[in-house]
C-alpha cells in the first residue's frame, strides 16, 4: 500500500505541471515575459523541442524511447525497492511524474512548454517548468539515497 503514495506523488506532479502549462498557453503570448521579482524571477512563455538547456532539439524518437524506459524501470523499482525506503520512493515518484509531464507535451505539441525564468546575478538560467523541477529534485534525492546506501554499506563491512 505504501507504494501507492509514490504513484500519488507522480500524479500530483503531472496535474500541477499540466495545469501550470495550460495557464501559460491560455494567458500568455509566446516569448511574453512577466517580471515577478525584477531581475530574479520572471514568468516567460517559451517552447523547447529538445531536452534540458535546449539540447537534442527535434530528437522526438530519443524522448519516446527514454520515456518508455522510465515508464518500465521506475515502476519496477518502486514495487521492488521503495517499499522499505521512503527517500528512494519519493525520488522515483518525482522522476516518474516529471518524465510523464514533459512527455505529454511532446505528444500533444511536439515540444515542451517552459515558463519559469530565473536570473542568478547576470546569469539567466534556462527556462524550465514544474516537470523539470520534479525531475531535478527527484534525481537529487536519488543521489542522496545512493550516498546514504553506500555509507550504510561501508559501515556494515
Amino acid at each position: 500500500m505504501k507504494t501507492l503514495y509514490y504513484y500519488f506523488i507522480a500524479v500530483i506532479v503531472i496535474i500541477l505541471d499540466q495545469f501550470t502549462k495550460w495557464l501559460v498557453v491560455q494567458n500568455m503570448e509566446l516569448r511574453q515575459s512577466i517580471p515577478i521579482i525584477e531581475n530574479v524571477f520572471h514568468l516567460t512563455s517559451h517552447r523547447n523541442a529538445g531536452a534540458a538547456f535546449g539540447m537534442l532539439q527535434g530528437q522526438m524518437w530519443l524522448f519516446l524511447i527514454a520515456t518508455i524506459a522510465v515508464l518500465i524501470i521506475v515502476p519496477y523499482y518502486i514495487q521492488k525497492e521503495a517499499k522499505n525506503n521512503t527517500l528512494f520512493g519519493v525520488s522515483m515518484g518525482l522522476v516518474l511524474g516529471g518524465a510523464i509531464g514533459n512527455f505529454i507535451d511532446r505528444l500533444l505539441f511536439g515540444e515542451v512548454v517552459d515558463f519559469l525564468d530565473v536570473y542568478i546575478g547576470s546569469y539567466n538560467f534556462p527556462i524550465f517548468n514544474v516537470a523539470d523541477s520534479a525531475l531535478v529534485v527527484g534525481v537529487g534525492l536519488l543521489i542522496i539515497h545512493v550516498f546514504k546506501e553506500e555509507k550504510k554499506q561501508g559501515k556494515n563491512k
